[in-house]
């Protein structure tokens, strides 16, 4: 079986436990702007990934790798993966 494209989606975000300065400013500043219902927010990061490999599992399974070796840092960081055919023009 060959290879196919995924489009992954990635998200990364502080672990509950790390203080989250950038989402205490956004919530300040909604707040400030009137949103006084917002409580709380934490902020994180998206990344798209364009993989080639043999099944969606594998395409999961290097994207963990690449998120355990480079994309998060997992001492604060946490991430979670979606994978998706990508849809070919």
């Amino acid at each position: 079986m060959g290879k196919q494209q995924y489009l992954v989606e990635v998200f990364i975000s502080l672990k509950e436990v790390v203080n989250d300065p950038q989402g205490l400013a956004i919530r300040d500043g909604l707040h400030n702007l009137g949103f006084d219902e917002v409580d709380g927010v934490r902020a994180g990061k998206y990344l798209q990934v364009s993989v080639n490999a043999g099944s969606p599992e594998q395409a999961q399974q290097r994207t963990a790798e690449m998120c355990d070796t480079l994309l998060a840092n997992t001492v604060i960081e946490e991430y979670r993966i979606t994978v998706a055919d990508r849809a070919t023009s």
